[in-house]
């Protein structure tokens, strides 16, 4: 398989469960059959706040798999945070609209005083400016302010899964799934930095 078409199976895979969701919003909304559950807007928020957080995931793993295996796969890395981006931006416009149909004093009340609101807000709010700036156009204009920018992948990950867990009422196996994934690739990123450092000790002292 040629390059191009990992890419192109890369969007394929990732629109998927978009458009799974999007037909079976369209059933619920002709008053079909559907699989949405008996609570459709818990089940939608539940979904696209899970696929953010794979993506998320899936977006911090890229680096540790390139180095320890050798796969060349850092240019799928912005493909695949984008799309955590638009399955943040669904999970958003699911609870501003659906949720809330746009009632801003209540919005705002349930932003500051629910601190699993408050940590999902702020995630997706640091998102946009990484979305925006993951263009080539950006990356060449901001240099190495464009690197530092997106360290905050980091910070945006960990607000999320902590959102995650906040969130749910009963089973909290996958957020807590989320959790280790999340905990195990923060670990990989120490590990990988303080090999980095020991190796460019020693050459200075070669």
């Amino acid at each position: 398989m040629t390059k191009d078409w990992r890419r192109v199976l890369i969007h394929i895979l990732s629109v998927l469960p978009a458009l799974w969701l999007f037909w079976q919003m369209s059933l619920w909304y002709r008053f079909l059959p559907h699989d949405l559950s008996a609570n459709p807007i818990e089940y939608i928020t539940k979904f696209t706040g899970d696929w953010t957080i794979r993506f998320l995931l899936i977006t911090l793993s890229v680096s540790p798999i390139t180095k320890f295996t050798g796969w060349r796969i850092l240019k799928y890395r912005r493909a695949v945070g984008l799309y955590a981006f638009f399955y943040a931006l669904l999970h958003f416009l699911n609870y501003m609209v659906l949720d809330y149909f746009f009632d801003w004093p209540l919005i705002l009340e349930d932003i500051f005083k629910r601190p699993a609101i408050t940590f999902g807000m702020v995630a997706f709010t640091l998102l946009i400016p990484l979305a925006i700036t993951s263009f080539k156009f950006f990356i060449k204009k901001m240099a190495k302010n464009w690197q530092k920018l997106h360290q905050l992948i980091y910070i945006i990950t960990i607000f999320a899964v902590i959102h995650n867990y906040m969130m749910v009422k009963a089973d909290v196996l996958i957020p807590v799934i989320h959790a280790i994934i999340l905990a195990s690739l923060l670990c990989m990123r120490v590990y990988l930095k303080y090999n980095n450092r020991k190796a460019s000790i020693k050459k200075q002292l070669a």
